[in-house]
């Protein structure tokens, strides 16, 4: 039997420090504990076995043999370290007792300091042990104290979430009962259900249906009892909205994003991540997780992604992680230029569609689709909560890429699969938001998007210009974004979200607003008037010559909304669903 501390010490160091090991951490050993204890009656106890118990030090003879002693009791020595003693003579330098530790040991090995009036002992010379000297037992560290400090500094800097009691009405879109207070009726200017298809009758009745035939929960992980029919038949769809071969469902796109990229990037030799600065949380876990090297290239810049690019060998594995449209700054990535970037230095796109999945393309497929570049992106991972009105999130790609995640992934493995409802909702609105019924709602959609921010920007509000759906408004401030927020909602009954740390950096506070195709002008103009009003009386300045800018805040390209929308919908519908089919991708070009 191996000792499980000294079998992580070199031989040779046990061999020149065992009295000091033994004097600073035998009382910590449970088989010198055992030995006292049988022994206790006996005058003699082991030097550190007994220092860190309630009893009278002795002198011990390192020089005396093991054996019986008077009256039958075992010597001193006997309750001694019988690792040590082996370790000590020559004989056993190649001692089983001893041996040298494998790597996973070595994994939590600290650095021990040897006190140096012990260092250099002789482990067969007599030592004393004072009953004083035994490690006194640390108090109890102030956890909740600690926290207490940390949430404080939180709401100090107004970076602490309180969330609102925001029940939202299926049968009055895009409004909500507000239960903060005292109930009262709201308009939401801050969902990401942006199609409304949470309370689509058609939605609702798929996920009641599925509740019916299959009950609430999955029952368990995809590979015990939790694969249904519906999971099988979500993907399908998902793998031909985004024409790929496979896609993949998820927990959540968090899941999504975290397991996929810190698999992959775990499973290719070598591999090294390019992300883009503006990332998502989820994609950075998993980045960072995995442990690979990292590459940061700036925020939807195709050509300091390039600089990095070149310093990694062609042959080494690369995966390049960007998103299209981001979630704070409604900014929309080049996605042309970084595929083609990325493929001419040999990598792999990861591109997060997530606010784009249901709101662009012919097929609701995203930018991707929009732009016909779905065939540039290799894997593309979406969500099922925003603009398909559901839960959970999902990945597309090739067969080999898919199922390299599904069999490594411990995010897709190791959890209960998505339920029945969620399974039966989804599916449902992916068919209404594929269809031509989705092309008339996108456009109606982006509508009311241009309306709202046109309004927004005359009325001299600091609007953020991008051409997405998201419409930020420029605060700059903590506590005047959440002030403008909390009047809004208790005085004027609009429901807007202020973006505070660390969401957003500090400087970058901001309003978020999302319109729907169910903000009807009335309201629009209702929000604003009551927003200019809020924000003057806060104190912030209104700037009319935001009204004059036509270009994008980000890429400085102008804002062709009319362009993308008839772009998206002039796209010819193939009669062909393979993916990757060459005509398809033709027609798309």
């Amino acid at each position: 039997m191996k000792c499980p501390f000294l079998s992580r010490l070199p031989a040779q160091f046990v061999r020149h420090h065992g009295a000091a090991l033994l004097q600073q951490y035998g009382g910590f050993c449970t088989r010198l504990r055992a030995l006292a204890l049988e022994n206790s009656g006996s005058s003699a106890f082991s030097t550190s076995a007994t220092a860190a118990m309630p009893s009278t030090a002795h002198h011990v003879d390192a020089s005396s043999t093991s054996g019986p002693a008077d009256g039958g009791r075992q010597s001193p020595t006997a309750l001694k370290c019988p690792f040590l003693r082996d370790v000590s003579s020559e004989k056993q330098m190649d001692s089983s007792v001893v041996a040298a530790a494998s790597p996973e040991v070595h994994d939590d090995i600290i650095a021990l300091s040897i006190n140096e009036s012990v260092a250099g002992a002789d482990i067969s010379s007599e030592l004393k042990v004072d009953q004083a000297a035994a490690l006194p037992t640390p108090h109890q560290f102030a956890y909740s104290e600690c926290f207490k400090e940390k949430l404080a500094a939180k709401k100090a800097d107004h970076s602490y979430r309180v969330f609102r009691k925001v029940a939202r009405m299926a049968n009055s879109f895009p409004h909500a009962k507000e239960h903060t207070g005292h109930e009262k009726r709201v308009n939401v200017w801050c969902s990401n259900d942006y199609l409304g298809m949470s309370r689509d009758p058609r939605v609702m009745e798929g996920a009641k249906k599925a509740i019916d035939h299959f009950g609430t929960g999955a029952g368990g992980t995809r590979n015990i009892s939790g694969n249904t029919i519906l999971h099988e038949a979500l993907e399908k769809k998902l793998a031909e909205v985004h024409q790929k071969e496979r896609a993949l469902v998820f927990t959540s796109c968090f899941v999504a994003n975290d397991t996929t990229l810190f698999t992959l990037s775990r499973q290719l030799p070598g591999c090294h991540i390019f992300s883009d600065a503006g990332n998502h949380a989820s994609m950075i876990q998993g980045i960072r997780n995995s442990g690979c090297p990292k590459h940061v290239f700036r925020h939807n810049d195709p050509e300091h992604l390039e600089e990095l690019l070149q310093k990694v060998p062609r042959h080494v594995p690369k995966i390049v992680a960007f998103e299209t449209v981001h979630s704070m700054t409604g900014a929309v990535c080049p996605l042309q230029d970084m595929c083609e970037v990325s493929h001419r230095y040999g990598a792999m796109t990861f591109v997060d569609e997530v606010h784009a999945v249901g709101l662009y393309g012919r097929r609701g497929g995203g930018i991707g689709d929009r732009d016909g570049l779905s065939h540039e992106i290799d894997i593309v991972s979406g969500t099922l909560g925003k603009a398909f009105g559901n839960l959970g999130g999902y990945i597309a790609g090739s067969e080999e890429v898919v199922d390299m995640v599904r069999s490594y992934g411990a995010g897709f493995i190791f959890t209960t699969s998505l339920p029945p409802s969620v399974l039966g909702g989804a599916l449902a609105a992916i068919e209404i938001l594929s269809s031509e019924e989705g092309v008339k709602l996108r456009s109606q959609h982006q509508a009311a998007v241009r309306l709202l921010r046109q309004s927004l920007t005359d009325a001299g509000l600091p609007v953020v210009h991008c051409p997405s759906h998201i419409i930020p408004v420029h605060v700059g401030n903590p506590a005047h974004a959440t002030l403008v927020s909390d009047v809004l909602l208790s005085e004027y009954h609009h429901y807007v979200q202020a973006i505070n740390y660390p969401t957003v950096a500090r400087g970058e506070e901001k309003l978020r607003l999302a319109a729907t195709p169910y903000h009807t002008p009335e309201m629009i103009n209702m929000l604003v008037k009551d927003l200019v009003t809020v924000w003057q009386d806060v104190g912030l300045p209104l700037d009319h010559k935001c009204a004059e800018s036509k270009e994008c805040t980000f890429c400085k390209k102008p804002l062709n909304f009319t362009v993308y929308e008839d772009r998206a919908n002039a796209l010819p519908r193939s009669a062909c669903d393979k993916p990757y089919c060459p005509r398809l991708s033709a027609a798309a070009a």
